[in-house]
């Protein structure tokens, strides 16, 4: 189930299935191709936006989050362990029907492999997974591949439930400086091809 494809956006335009969210500041998203691969472009200046769509998807059938994505600039001293450093080039959040959320992101400081709680924010939970760390693969396409179902049980302690929504975020409000991301195609599957 393909919930991301840049390949069709007729006119470089977003399609209507996906919300523009903005937190702080001004967004700067596009539709872009990068080696010759149709992408989302997401910019950042001092700012907090993403984009959303609502899906529903049972983990139990298809537990896998497949993505790519490619940091072209990360947040100066951005570290998602502090709020006043809570600011990533690259997230794609999880949100699930108990109000519980799986954040995959690309931190500057936090070391690849990290999970732990990621909210401040009254009755909803959030736990981040750092994916990938630092500069060390910027401006790289990398492929992701996640178990959500896995990370859900991990995080929580319980089966996951349905999942009802997905989004893409970037932000650097908190650190004052600029990010700079591109996201490729995003999908549930059932197996790993």
């Amino acid at each position: 189930m393909v919930v991301l494809n840049t390949t069709g956006w007729g006119g470089g335009r977003i399609p209507a299935s996906w919300e523009i969210k903005v937190n702080h500041g001004k967004p700067v998203v596009s539709v872009c191709k990068d080696a010759d691969t149709a992408c989302l472009h997401l910019l950042s200046i001092s700012s907090s936006f993403s984009l959303e769509k609502s899906v529903d998807v049972d983990p139990a059938q298809m537990p896998y989050l497949t993505w790519s994505w490619k940091v072209a600039q990360l947040p100066g001293r951005g570290d998602f362990r502090k709020s006043s450093t809570d600011d990533q080039a690259a997230q794609l959040l999880v949100a699930f029907s108990d109000r519980r959320v799986i954040s995959y992101i690309w931190d500057t400081r936090a070391p690849k492999g990290a999970m732990e709680s990621a909210s401040s924010i009254p009755l909803l939970r959030i736990v981040a997974v750092v994916c990938e760390s630092g500069a060390g693969q910027a401006n790289q396409w990398i492929e992701e591949s996640r178990n959500v179902a896995a990370d859900y049980a991990r995080a929580y302690g319980k089966p996951a439930p349905r999942v009802k929504g997905l989004r893409i975020q970037i932000n650097s409000q908190h650190t004052g400086t600029v990010a700079e991301s591109y996201f490729g195609d995003v999908a549930f599957r059932s197996t790993l091809q």
